[in-house]
């Protein structure tokens, strides 16, 4: 008689204790959110599973990458910052760590993702690479016609028919241009500076971040574009296809728990999952993001077999040089 409440604890135990995707599916307060500040776009469908498995809702703020510091940084020196979570590329997460504004965290999901991205003491996690390439309107663009490389861009055909971010201030956008110069150019600053005054010659139509690239590429108002290849899965079945050019670059995307956080358990939950491979493989396919998840790719034409790198980080003096080199070519 005395062993079936024994039998019956540890049954309960067990099924309280079940974690899928390194996330504990536990009862939670009904009601009970974590903020969620994010450049990242499309993320509904990990937004619902993550509430699905742990019956906390995240509430997602998008912030641009042009407005991010200034957000945060503001919200925070007034005591009112409301983010329990923050994703941003790797420089600005750098930045915010340097405030004192993210809160060490080791997460066990994470374990099989490269050294180089497991920075927990210093509450950054990369997890993917923003990663930009040529994107063009496959109605629209001949297949013998696409680019087959960056310089590519500054052919005189292409004047008029470019969309891109305003190279002087999205700060993704210049580092990846000063990025050309180093893994396409091989360090040729005058070949590289040609190219941008070839590209400046084309008149291409600025945006204010990546966000906006694949619309007028959809439509055919400017149908090529420097854009982000995951525009292919979330915005399908717009016709869109990328210009398979290698390296494919860009800044490291990553995620932490705010120090200022409210619910820092439901923050702690929140980046575990999101570290997990279940959350990689919905960031991939459903986002099309390129994942540090090993083994997992975006459902892209030739992505699985790309060569994807992440671009050199530029530090503040930096960002704001070339900000005005390229405000001054791009004019």
């Amino acid at each position: 008689m005395k062993k079936k409440p024994m039998v019956s604890l540890l049954a309960l135990l067990l099924l309280a204790t079940i974690v899928f995707a390194g996330v504990a599916r536990v009862t939670r307060a009904p009601g009970e959110t974590v903020n969620f500040y994010a450049n990242i776009t499309a993320i509904e469908p990990l937004l619902e599973d993550f509430e699905a498995r742990t019956g906390v809702r995240a509430l997602y703020t998008r912030i641009s990458t042009t407005q991010f510091l200034a957000t945060v940084f503001t919200e925070f020196e007034a005591g009112r910052l409301l983010a329990d979570v923050i994703q941003a590329p790797l420089p600005v997460m750098e930045q915010l760590q340097a405030r004192g504004i993210l809160a060490p965290h080791t997460s066990p999901s994470a374990v099989d993702f490269p050294e180089w991205a497991r920075r927990g003491h210093e509450g950054i996690y990369l997890f993917a690479i923003e990663y930009v390439s040529i994107i063009y309107n496959r109605n629209l663009i001949n297949p013998e016609d696409v680019p087959r490389r960056y310089q590519d861009l500054a052919d005189p055909r292409w004047r008029n028919m470019i969309v891109m971010p305003n190279p002087s201030i999205h700060a993704t956008t210049i580092s990846w241009l000063v990025s050309l110069r180093d893994n396409v150019f091989d360090g040729n600053d005058a070949e590289w500076r040609e190219f941008l005054h070839g590209l400046a010659a084309n008149n291409p139509m600025f945006v204010a971040s990546f966000g906006p690239t694949p619309a007028p590429i959809s439509t055919g108002e400017r149908p090529i574009g420097i854009s982000m290849p995951k525009y292919i899965v979330t915005h399908a079945p717009a016709p869109l296809s990328w210009a398979q050019i290698e390296p494919v670059m860009g800044s490291p995307r990553a995620i932490g728990i705010s120090s200022s956080a409210r619910n820092p358990e439901a923050a702690r939950q929140f980046v575990d999952y999101w570290l997990s491979a279940e959350a990689g493989r919905i960031l991939a396919d459903d986002v099309g993001e390129y994942v540090l998840t090993p083994g997992v790719f975006p459902p892209i034409a030739g992505m699985d077999t790309a060569r994807v790198i992440p671009v050199r980080d530029l530090s503040d003096t930096e960002l704001t040089y070339w900000s005005g080199v390229f405000r001054a070519i791009f004019n």
